[in-house]
């Protein structure tokens, strides 16, 4: 077998840890660093910056971390690859060449471009949005690393291309080697979101030390396969919970959609492949759909939140009150919406004040800031000495702030340009596939019968299964796996759409999917609109979902003893 290409990550989000580029390139050999920084929330963040100043509409960070650490790249030879263009990836390019200037270094920089569709937005039906952003895939990254390019910069490509573009460029794939593609996509899921693959947010983290877990690396082969790990020496764990784990973030079925290939996640096989060594193998990929996703970021209105401190005894009487008083302040001019939550963090008979307190909050929406902003907040401070005994407000009143609606769409692909400017200027439009459309083969969602029969104990379900959640847009993830074939044959019999429900009643009311995933022994479920219109419009207190895995393992359920 032919010596693979070992793809790193150094950023899974717009503020990870800065020092991760510096402990990618010194802490052991890698060919490729690659760098996630878009999200839907940061793409409007990107837009609210682009609006103050035509210039930016980039991630800053990234500078910041090349300026220490472009030199020692290119005395390596390892290229870099960066969706930190945003919504500028032109001005990004141009900043790292004035920065390459500054340094005395003459990197070859290439960016790609044809994801921003803001301008053509009412043309292609999509509304007049803040942000409107399609997802590219693979193969303009791919043609810049052909023709020599260092560093190769990007907007809004998939996540995973990121992966795929070098490992496509490297082992010279065809558009329709959609195994091997579908493979890249698969190693390139797991290594995006940064240390998640290490050890981050792992739901049996209290099995290993965890540390400051290191970044990880995608050993991939020629034929799409690969190996996860990180550099010797460096925290957390790379093992097959782990990739597990991030294999089920934030998807939404067995078929995984994308620009360059469908992955089929209901192939992935894993294997332990020695200490911090997990190897991805066996997965299948279908042709591309002909459409793309866009991603839509449009200003929804203002916000403004105040949360009352509730301590001691009737507790619901109190919060009833405040509730009362506010709404009839707000009568003259009512928010068009005020929503409440009451947290019941109190205890009975509780030995410090916090833990004897509640917390009541209030999240009021509006098109007018004044009506959301000193309006709102002023007067639930009014109330101070007119209210419950005890009465206290955890901020002073403040001013309403503006929040994004997420949404996407589809555009057909070859409406949307997808074009490479190569380090000469010269460009290169990647035209969209084109190729055989082949029958979809039938799911690998056969799940082996549960036929335990013996005593049970009631006890928390993540006592058995572990899980990860998140969100795309308005809708929750939620991947729940087990660690054993009966557990999984128990946990694929039991949790049915209505026992999630049951157990998380949030959902109860909303549309709930259940995906069958035996190869992973996982199950994958989506609520659609439990995080209403998105992050920077949602009023959950965890407003991306990333916490509901977690609920959900807390529940208590009748548990097989043997599995115990």
């Amino acid at each position: 077998m032919s010596a693979p290409l070992r793809i790193a990550n150094m950023s899974g989000f717009y503020g990870d840890r800065a020092s991760a580029m510096r402990e990618m390139l010194e802490g052991g050999p890698v060919d490729v660093l690659t760098g996630d920084y878009l999200a839907e929330l940061t793409m409007l963040i990107l837009a609210r910056d682009r609006m103050k100043d035509p210039s930016t509409g980039y991630a800053k960070t990234f500078l910041r971390q090349l300026e220490q650490c472009l030199g020692t790249a290119l005395e390596r030879g390892v290229r870099i690859v960066t969706n930190a263009g945003g919504l500028n990836p032109a001005g990004l390019a141009q900043a790292l060449g004035a920065l390459a200037g500054r340094l005395g270094l003459s990197p070859r920089i290439a960016y790609v471009t044809g994801d921003d569709l803001l301008g053509r937005a009412d043309e292609l039906g999509l509304g007049t949005p803040l942000a409107a952003n399609a997802y590219l895939g693979a193969w303009g990254i791919a043609h810049a690393l052909r023709e020599g390019a260092d560093l190769v910069v990007t907007g809004r490509v998939t996540d995973a291309s990121l992966v795929v573009g070098p490992a496509a460029a490297h082992f010279g794939w065809a558009r329709d080697d959609f195994d091997a593609l579908a493979g890249a996509v698969a190693a390139g899921h797991v290594i995006e979101c940064g240390a998640q693959a290490t050890g981050g947010n792992y739901a049996f983290f209290t099995e290993h030390a965890i540390g400051l877990p290191g970044f990880p690396i995608a050993e991939v082969y020629a034929d799409g396969g690969s190996v996860i790990t990180k550099h010797p020496g460096t925290g957390g764990v790379v093992n097959v919970g782990t990739v597990t784990a991030q294999l089920l973030y934030e998807v939404d079925g067995p078929r995984y959609l994308g620009p360059d290939v469908v992955t089929r996640l209901d192939t992935v096989a894993l294997a332990d492949d020695g200490p911090d060594r997990v190897r991805i193998s066996g997965v299948r990929g279908e042709a591309p759909p002909p459409t793309l996703k866009v991603g839509l970021n449009s200003l929804g209105g203002f916000r403004n939140d105040v949360t009352f401190l509730i301590t001691g005894l009737d507790v619901a009487a109190k919060a009833a009150l405040a509730r009362e008083q506010l709404d009839a302040s707000l009568k003259r001019r009512p928010p068009a919406e005020l929503v409440w939550r009451l947290a019941r963090t109190d205890h009975p008979d509780a030995d410090g004040q916090e833990e004897a307190s509640a917390l009541l909050h209030a999240t009021v929406k509006d098109t007018d800031p004044a009506v959301a902003g000193r309006a709102f907040s002023g007067a639930a401070v009014e109330l101070a000495l007119s209210s419950y005994p005890g009465f206290t407000l955890l901020a002073p009143p403040g001013e309403a702030t503006p929040f994004g609606v997420f949404t996407s769409a589809v555009v057909k692909a070859e409406l949307v340009p997808h074009t490479v400017v190569l380090p000469d200027g010269t460009e290169h439009a990647v035209e969209p596939f084109s190729g055989r459309d082949e029958p979809s083969q039938p799911l690998h969602d056969t799940v082996p019968a549960w036929t335990g029969s013996g005593p049970t104990r009631r006890g928390p379900l993540g006592r058995v299964v572990g899980a990860r959640s998140g969100d795309k847009g308005g809708s929750a993830n939620i991947g729940v796996w087990a660690r054993g074939d009966a557990a999984y044959a128990w946990l694929a019999a039991t949790l049915t759409v209505d026992a999630l429900v049951e157990l998380l009643p949030e959902a109860a009311g909303l549309p709930v999917v259940r995906h069958l995933l035996p190869n992973l022994r996982a199950l994958n479920f989506t609520v659609d609109g439990l995080l209403g219109d998105g992050v920077s419009a949602g009023t959950r207190f965890d407003p991306q979902g990333k916490g509901l895995g977690e609920w959900l393992r807390s529940r208590y359920v009748d548990i097989p003893k043997e599995l115990l």
